[in-house]
């Protein structure tokens, strides 16, 4: 017997499952786009595309000497990430630019990836890149902007604009950085993230209600997973409650939740903190509190109840929210029942089903820079806009690679990627 998601789940959750493996992709899944005197983003810019020309463009089809007179490249160790960045972890062919990721010792890391950025500098205007990510959790791919000195027009304010920098398979990170102001300062970072394709709010809500004695939920997401509130409902007439309400289980006439009886057991396959191991914590009523898993292995709950129940809805929260955006979201589920011999599968979800693995088709992030504002975007459509405090130093772009710790488990799998970009264009206006 199967069921359906209500629309919260995408309809990626209901295809197949996938593995998430870094192998590499074709070329491109998507025809590269002509440069034009029109940004992606040209619709939703402060004024219109008429008013918008291309300053400047890198398309990446010249040679490994043309790449050298207009980009410069890191060629040191790092100390900030886990990967040296060096000059041969670059390359130009077929029309993209590659940065390469290489399990290989050199100076003071263990790992090595490309950074480069531009010989020109830059000062407002519209900035876009089209690319695609390292197909391996714990890769940062990054677009950014920051100047390489300290210069008089924002006396000396050392700043950084993240226009992306992307997370495997799906997260886009935007951070605007005040390096000059002191530790602790308030603004000095303001960073807010965004996952595509997942959501922190999950309602699995059965088309056919099920009895069953033990509902499971499972997930082979990579490094630590944080759940929240995880409900078990009855077939309810009146419907079900908003997932975020801190009064769910009431929220609603005839509602009961089976997770909650006194009754019923819930086990996990373990906690990031042994001496905080307790697995009541994801069924006591309050959506602030988190189950945060171990890092290896498949993750799972399993709550059984006293006597047969009959089951109507599912939910359950995850991730954890940080400066308005979400962070962690689950890249993979899989929710069953129990028929009294096997596990019957109720709902499943795989991040790599869908559109939104970032490192399989190129997508296109752009940022509207002026005195005022900073706008960003995402495949031509706004994802954030701030007010533009101290950023106004002429100042190069950059395209880089990096291995980092919080962006997921460090495995082999991360050796022979690469983030592959197919152009970097400036507009200026006329």
């Amino acid at each position: 017997m199967f069921a359906r998601s209500l629309a919260l789940l995408s309809l990626a959750a209901l295809l197949n499952a996938l593995p998430v493996v870094a192998s590499p992709y074709p070329k491109r899944m998507t025809p590269a786009r002509p440069a034009s005197d029109t940004p992606v983003s040209a619709p939703l810019l402060s004024s219109g595309a008429r008013d918008w020309k291309l300053a400047w463009s890198e398309e990446f089809t010249g040679t490994e000497a043309d790449l050298d007179r207009r980009w410069i490249s890191q060629n040191s160790s790092s100390t900030h990430i886990l990967s040296g960045r060096w000059r041969e972890n670059v390359s130009v062919s077929d029309g993209t630019l590659k940065l390469h990721n290489r399990k290989e010792k050199r100076g003071a890391n263990d790992w090595t990836s490309g950074n480069i950025w531009t010989r020109e500098k830059f000062q407002y205007g519209y900035f876009e890149a089209r690319y695609r990510y390292a197909a391996a959790p714990a890769t940062n791919n990054s677009f950014w902007i920051m100047p390489t000195t300290k210069g008089p027009i924002a006396k000396g304010v050392y700043f950084e604009i993240d226009i992306n920098e992307g997370h495997y398979p799906n997260e886009i990170n935007t951070n605007i950085h005040n390096h000059s102001a002191p530790k602790n300062t308030p603004g000095k970072r303001s960073p807010r993230a965004f996952s595509f394709g997942t959501r922190p709010d999950v309602t699995i809500q059965l088309e056919n209600p099920v009895p069953t004695n033990r509902i499971r939920f499972s997930s082979t997401h990579p490094g630590r997973a944080h759940l929240g509130e995880f409900r078990v409902y009855n077939a309810n007439p009146a419907g079900y409650p908003d997932p975020f309400s801190k009064t769910a289980d009431t929220d609603k006439p005839g509602l009961i939740n089976f997770a909650r009886d006194p009754a019923s057991t819930v086990t996990v396959s373990g906690f990031y903190k042994p001496a905080e191991a307790n697995p009541k914590i994801l069924v006591d009523g309050q959506a602030g509190t988190r189950w945060i898993t171990q890092e290896d292995g498949e993750k799972w709950v399993e709550v059984a109840f006293a006597e047969s129940r009959v089951v109507g809805c599912i939910q359950f929260l995850n991730g954890w929210a940080d400066n308005g955006g979400w962070n962690n979201l689950l890249q993979n589920y899989r929710v069953e029942y129990h028929d009294g011999s096997k596990w019957v599968p109720l709902a499943r979800f795989d991040i790599a089903d869908g559109e939104y693995d970032f490192a399989r088709d190129y997508h296109v992030y752009g940022l509207e820079w002026t005195p005022e504002e900073l706008v960003f975007f995402f495949n031509g459509r706004e994802i954030r806009r701030e007010k533009n405090l101290f950023c106004h130093e002429p100042s190069p772009v950059w395209l880089s690679l990096a291995i980092i710790p919080w962006g997921g488990p460090i495995t082999d799998a991360i050796h022979g990627t690469q983030m592959e970009v197919d152009y970097v264009r400036i507009y200026q206006r006329r």
